[in-house]
């Protein structure tokens, strides 16, 4: 159960100081309490203390990091669903690779690779699996030369292998990645905890059915083992997803910290040879609750609305998601072709630009700050006006970079119309249509 903040006070030194940016170690346990700063940003608690108050004041589920840099992280969730607070940790995407199919894959994946909204969208993880006792997978020899190649592309690594002796050979030469070993079941646990332990390497946990997973987690946790990832299954749909969702639970809502870890979901056993199934069951794990989703394939029409939904849905609810603004063009437009703006809002920006892509007219799209609000609201708050936009030419040099003189701005907005062209000596301001839908009719007969 975590602690009230009243109980951590009891727990801290007596002191009166501003170390920790807090007026007085109340102040500091109730920020604790809340989660919004870290037990040990506080200089004076003893490591009694911190031991004492670690546990209970961590998040349910376990924080794990995978990768050389540490940059890929898992878990660290404290609700279940996105609008009682935020989720804390997306999802990770991986494709499965084993030696007959390496290339081709590889070749693939690494067309995957894009910006959207400032986040770079690609598949994080390779999934390399060792099972010599299938057509075209790897025996040991291959198994290490294919984990050594694939240990070359700076994503990360996922070990699927249950043979000890051959992990412990494949670690030696890639255990610096920082590989999640995913092998461990009730008949080996002990050896492969014995190697992630020596490897400082996460753990893949699996078992025939939930319960079998717990004690085998449980067993995990006794050896002093807390790095751990939890397989929901792949003996069907039905179970997998049943696993996910009372793993989450178990530990967000029941206080259960064995099952407080992130899950791994193997969609690609689930729906073998089926990438339409594989993409509508990883958009269901992206909601319910998979940290790691492990597909056959990653193809551009599977990735353009699994990573579109993974950034709406890790996305904090209280902070609209924005383009940068700048200054885009759009149909091969040059400094002669015509300008058009609106708002920094994401979902504004799709929307609009697609219509005006579609129109194939060539022109400049001007995205200005405007606090990520959509039109309307924005204009209501002041964020679009004719200052706002006069600042924005200013700040971005669009008079020096643009000789066109030509400005269209949102249909919805009519109003501002006069007071742009005032603040914009030399400027023809044109007002578009109410609704994006109308735009390509709009400048196909306009220009």
């Amino acid at each position: 159960m975590a602690l009230k903040g009243l109980d951590i006070f009891k727990l801290t030194p007596k002191t009166n100081c501003k170390d920790c940016g807090n007026a007085t170690c109340m102040a500091f346990s109730m920020k604790v309490a809340q989660g919004a700063i870290e037990l040990a940003k506080c200089p004076h608690l003893s490591e009694e203390a911190l031991a004492t108050l670690g546990d209970a004041t961590a998040p349910p589920m376990a924080k794990i990091t995978l990768g050389a840099d540490d940059s890929l992280v898992l878990g660290g969730e404290t609700v279940l669903f996105r609008h009682d607070k935020t989720f804390v940790s997306k999802n990770l995407y991986a494709v499965s690779v084993c030696a007959g199919c390496y290339d081709e894959k590889i070749t693939a994946i690494e067309k995957v690779d894009y910006d959207r909204l400032g986040e770079r969208m690609y598949v994080e993880m390779l999934n390399i699996i060792y099972d010599p006792g299938k057509p075209g997978a790897s025996d040991k020899e291959s198994y290490i030369e294919l984990v050594k190649k694939a240990a070359s592309k700076n994503r990360g690594l996922i070990l699927d292998c249950k043979d000890a002796d051959v992990a412990k050979e494949v670690l030696e030469v890639c255990a610096a990645t920082k590989p999640l070993l995913n092998g461990a079941d009730a008949s080996n646990y002990e050896a492969m905890n014995k190697l992630a332990v020596e490897f400082g390497v996460a753990l893949g946990v699996s078992g025939d059915n939930l319960d079998e997973l717990y004690d085998t987690a449980s067993a995990l946790e006794k050896l002093g083992n807390k790095n751990l990832v939890l397989d929901v299954g792949c003996v069907s749909v039905k179970d997998a997803f049943e696993g996910a969702v009372q793993i989450r639970r178990g530990a967000l809502k029941d206080g259960n910290r064995t099952f407080g870890y992130p899950s791994i979901v193997n969609v690609g056993k689930l729906a073998p040879g089926n990438k339409y199934m594989q993409t509508a069951l990883a958009s269901l794990f992206t909601l319910k609750y998979g940290s790691i989703i492990i597909m056959e394939e990653m193809t551009f029409p599977q990735a353009l609305p699994l990573y579109g939904l993974r950034q709406n849905i890790f996305t904090d609810p209280q902070k609209p998601m924005k383009v940068e603004p700048g200054i885009y063009p759009l149909n091969g437009a040059d400094e002669n072709s015509i300008c058009v703006t609106t708002v920094d809002f994401a979902l504004t920006y799709f929307v609009v630009s697609g219509e005006l892509e579609r129109s194939g007219v060539p022109m400049n799209l001007l995205i200005s700050d405007a606090g990520g609000y959509s039109v309307l609201t924005a204009w209501a708050a002041g964020k679009l006006s004719a200052s706002s936009l006069a600042k924005f030419f200013k700040e971005f040099d669009v008079e020096t970079k643009i000789k066109n003189r030509t400005l269209v701005i949102p249909g919805k907005v009519a109003v501002l119309k006069g007071e742009i062209e005032e603040s914009l000596p030399g400027w023809k301001v044109i007002v578009a249509p109410g609704e994006a839908i109308e735009a390509v009719k709009f400048f196909k007969e306009k220009f």
